[in-house]
């Protein structure tokens, strides 16, 4: 070690000090914060929750994968509002399962590629979301953690359960934790963002190719399944055509995007609610599970914001251009100028694709203890329950037999 420089006052080595101490400290604070990292046991009777999916679920995975700015958030003003610093999450705060974590008494869950991860902090749960992922392998391939190597991911972290806990201990965990997907949003959006025609899209009618999407869904449900897992939260698509991003696409200068994107989202979410959960209920004997409609949360505040406490429902905080559409935020995607809103509290869409902190979190109420949405929002074509059949404090809750 080098010895001090003689010649440094004894205040300047004390300055220096308090330096290295202040960093060293923002550094574990920032580890810390991405997925948090209590003192935790990995024979914690908490209920664990484990996280697939997409950029509305991404707690940092893509921090640490080869990819474009375009599926990361590790830059500002990314974070600002919460955290103070960018974590990798599309958001300037929180996102749906850190608020979700909060009410089942869990800390932030860790993202599976965090550096540092042992099995200990990941005993109370994994996110393994990839903005970006879509159910197929095609999506975006390349620049995401797709569905199916998530999946993977999951199974190495149930060996290495296994092999801490032992298997009586490690299946029940398993089999009592909480399994969470955001998934299909991008497989209907990329055909129409890189306008490839290589892409199935284009070489499948729009019912094949939903029935794709969902198909790859259930077999990892399945897989998840069979590993022991028997409790499970479903967010279906927004209605795609609508996010800030898709709007600048359409023809209407008024309205959304209801093209090809807006009809595959809805036939995305009827298949989903009406087909395949009710199918894997019958054919899953234990399974359980609560579905978000999300695309009408997201609605909701869309056409009525104020009865939401927000005051803008269309256009972002963060971006460029009509609506805040053109995705730039933070400057270093391949428009550099962008502007950013005063008070995200005030917003629903962060960025172009995204939600704010004020938005997951009054969503996260919803869906954890439900109540009944404002009268003024209610249509024939929206329904009232926005989670169900369970809601997700019944879900965390709800005893398993074996």
């Amino acid at each position: 070690m080098e010895k001090p420089n003689p010649s440094l006052s004894p205040q300047i080595l004390l300055l220096l000090l308090l330096v290295i101490i202040t960093s060293s400290s923002r550094c574990r604070a920032e580890n810390n914060v991405v997925g948090g990292r209590g003192k935790q046991s990995s024979s914690s009777s908490g209920v664990a929750f484990f996280i697939f999916g997409d950029s509305f679920l991404d707690a940092g995975n893509n921090n640490y994968i080869n990819t474009t700015t375009l599926d990361q958030a590790n830059f500002p003003p990314y974070g600002r509002t919460f955290f103070n610093f960018p974590t990798g999450r599309f958001s300037d705060g929180r996102l749906l399962p850190d608020f979700i974590a909060k009410y089942a008494k869990l800390p932030l869950i860790p993202p599976f590629l965090q550096p540092g991860n042992n099995i200990d902090h990941m005993a109370m749960g994994v996110n393994f979301a990839s903005a970006g992922a879509g159910a197929l392998v095609e999506t975006f391939q390349g620049d995401v953690i797709d569905l199916q190597t998530q999946l993977g991911n999951m199974k190495k972290v149930g060996k290495g359960l296994r092999n801490k806990l032992g298997k009586e201990e490690r299946d029940a965990k398993i089999s009592g934790g909480v399994y969470m997907f955001s998934i299909g949003s991008n497989d209907y959006m990329s055909p129409f963002l890189t306008n490839s025609s290589s892409s199935l899209l284009f070489h499948a009618s729009s019912s094949r190719f939903v029935a794709m999407v969902l198909a790859n869904l259930t077999a990892v449900v399945k897989d998840i399944y069979g590993m022991g897992g028997r409790k499970f939260v479903f967010m279906n698509v927004p209605t795609l055509g609508c996010l800030p991003a898709m709007r600048l696409l359409m023809k209407n200068p008024n309205g959304c995007y209801e093209e090809q994107v807006s009809e595959l989202a809805k036939l995305h979410n009827d298949r989903l609610s009406t087909v395949v959960l009710p199918r894997l209920a019958r054919e899953l004997k234990g399974f359980k599970y609560s579905l978000f409609d999300f695309s009408t949360s997201l609605h909701r505040r869309m056409t009525h914001p104020s009865n939401y406490g927000l005051k803008e429902g269309e256009e972002a905080c963060c971006g460029t251009g009509k609506w805040r559409g053109i995705d730039s935020c933070g400057g270093k995607r391949s428009v550099k100028e962008f502007e950013v809103c005063n008070n995200p509290t005030e917003y629903l869409f962060w960025d172009s694709f995204h939600l704010t902190d004020t938005a997951y979190h009054q969503m996260a109420r919803e869906i954890w203890n439900p109540t009944p949405p404002p009268s003024s929002t209610i249509t024939k074509s929206s329904p009232l329950a926005i989670v169900g059949p369970y809601t997700l404090h019944q879900l965390f809750h709800a005893t398993i037999h074996h």
